[in-house]
């Protein structure tokens, strides 16, 4: 098969995300070619499931079926991106308390005012 082949996209991120976040990160006025797209999209798609790999080796050495957020911070650690696996914790933490007073203000009744986002890795 080749490299365009369905079965190889689908172990990739798709490319307009990747592409997106290139751009986020960039100046206005840059420019990305699509070798640097394909080439980011391979790299931060190994890299995932490098990650998602080893968290689903400890799910089932615990008996466990689900992979966690805790799950992929522990990965990150043990694969030595301790500084990723430490912002990726703080940033659970905070994404779990806003998600927690979502439910309380639902079940008080504030149910669906406008939401404005939250940026968890402040």
């Amino acid at each position: 098969e080749g490299a365009g082949s369905s079965r190889e996209q689908d172990r990739l991120l798709p490319i307009a995300n990747v592409g997106r976040i290139m751009k986020n990160i960039l100046p206005p006025n840059a420019k990305i070619s699509k070798e640097a797209k394909e080439t980011m999209q391979e790299c931060v798609s190994e890299f995932i499931g490098f990650v998602t790999s080893e968290a689903s080796d400890k799910c089932r050495k615990e008996r466990r079926k689900t992979v966690n957020g805790d799950d992929v911070c522990w990965a990150l650690g043990t694969l030595g991106f301790d500084d990723y696996g430490g912002a990726l914790k703080r940033y659970l933490h905070r994404y779990r308390e806003s998600e927690g007073e979502k439910v309380n203000q639902e079940q008080a009744g504030g149910g669906s005012g406008s939401h404005q986002p939250r940026n968890y890795l402040d």
